[in-house]
């Protein structure tokens, strides 16, 4: 059927010329906002707003064979205006959307509690020279590894390797109890 046609049938209300005129047409308003680079919510929007435009002038359009030209000069219009929209948009604080947090369990600090002890218990079970190891390099701010070669008398060449021992003895030490970050 002929695009004249199909326009004066769906502006007299026929549906199925309207959806005809959809199908034909539809990969040409989607082809708009595309080469915009429009994120795909403002892309839907100047696609219906298109089709919404089409048919508040269905009977008004001076010449229905060039629809093609009318739905592309459409869409482009309604690109800029999206474009110049958000040009003039600053968020700030207020806009955004506030974060719903979720109240903390009840027995959040029970299980603080049981985690820190297990984790205590498995430290315990260390070398004596892996907690001393570990409790310097955990002070704030840590220690310089000068300081605690000195401390601990050990070569400064070695601290790193050992701390990284220790805390692998301790991952395992741990492993068995279900304990998480």
């Amino acid at each position: 059927m002929e695009v004249r046609e199909l326009v004066g049938l769906a502006a007299s209300g026929d549906h199925d010329a309207w959806e005809a005129l959809v199908a034909r047409y539809e990969r040409l308003v989607w082809s708009v906002p595309r080469s915009h680079r429009l994120a795909d919510a403002d892309a839907a929007d100047v696609f219906q707003t298109t089709w919404l435009r089409l048919l508040e002038h269905l009977d008004d359009l001076r010449n229905p064979d060039a629809l093609s030209g009318w739905l592309a000069t459409t869409a482009r219009n309604e690109c800029l205006r999206v474009l110049r929209h958000q040009d003039r948009q600053v968020p700030t604080e207020d806009d955004r959307i506030p974060e719903e947090s979720m109240p903390a369990p009840v027995d959040e600090g029970l299980l603080s509690a049981e985690r820190d002890a297990a984790l205590w218990r498995a430290f315990a079970k260390l070398s004596s020279r892996c907690q001393a190891l570990l409790r310097m390099l955990a002070e704030d701010p840590p220690p310089s590894y000068d300081d605690v070669s000195y401390a601990l008398g050990m070569p400064v060449g070695s601290i790193g390797p050992t701390r990284g021992r220790c805390l692998d003895s301790l991952r395992r030490g741990i492993a068995g109890t279900g304990i998480t970050a």
